[in-house]
């Protein structure tokens, strides 16, 4: 079964509400004439509403950055699946590299939270991926992700699990301008597919779309997206500028 596209972008702690309500109308005018491509994109979260409101009534959906396992609560500073629901948020990323790094979320705290989305109607990005140094140190770096994929899976329902995605983004591409080769990033995704085969079973594996981040920019998708098991794009500073984010959502063309 053909599984559709999913483009998303992630603006990251970029954009004012008044910049992102710009940005959003130009995302949401540009993908008017997308064909068969799923559109999310992540704002902050001070700009979640204001983009809601640019993009209601079009096909683009809205996603946000970051989750908390917890409905409600103490816990300063953080914003809970129902906030994001109340919004009109139907995507969540959850464990990018940067929440690992500078936050230290742990693979236990990223399937909380993997769950809690799940559990509120939430579909998450599960982000997934190795450093160079990981990379370069020979065949472990697929146990590292396939790690990072079981453990953020773990507990999960397979019918729940179908509303998930992972996106493989090697650390080491992320923002650097450097992007694994077309042939890489189908070894990885293959190997993401055959975890999820052998977890949830192979008609939930033919339907999990599994994206690939990490310098995504309109000179290279077309090549990253001929691949059979590359699903879609999770992009980050391509995103921040309507003009490549639209030529993304079209491959390139």
């Amino acid at each position: 079964m053909a599984r559709t596209p999913l483009i998303a972008g992630n603006w990251k702690m970029h954009t004012t509400a008044e910049e992102a309500r710009a940005l959003a109308r130009a995302v949401r005018d540009g993908a008017a004439g997308v064909g068969d491509v799923e559109v999310v994109v992540c704002p902050p979260f001070t700009a979640l509403a204001a983009v809601a409101d640019e993009l209601a009534a079009s096909a683009v959906k809205l996603g946000a950055q970051n989750v908390f396992y917890e409905e409600m609560g103490a816990f300063t500073g953080e914003v809970s699946p129902p906030m994001l629901t109340a919004l009109g948020v139907e995507y969540v990323i959850v464990g990018h590299s940067e929440r690992r790094q500078y936050f230290h979320e742990t693979d236990d705290v990223v399937n909380k939270k993997v769950r809690a989305a799940l559990a509120h109607g939430l579909k998450p990005i599960i982000c997934v991926g190795e450093k160079l140094e990981e990379r370069e140190a020979g065949d472990g770096w697929k146990d590292l992700v396939r790690g990072q994929v079981k453990a953020a899976l773990a507990g999960v329902s397979v019918a729940h699990a179908a509303k998930a995605a992972v996106a493989y983004e090697p650390v080491w591409a992320i923002g650097t301008g450097r992007t694994a080769t077309p042939a890489a990033a189908a070894e990885a995704h293959a190997l993401l597919r055959e975890v999820v085969s052998g977890t949830f079973g192979r008609e939930t594996a033919e339907l999990f779309r599994i994206l690939y981040g990490g310098s995504v920019n309109p000179e290279n998708v077309k090549e990253l997206m001929a691949e059979p098991d590359v699903d879609g794009a999770l992009v980050g500073g391509a995103s921040l500028k309507a003009e490549s984010f639209v030529a993304i959502m079209h491959f390139g063309e």
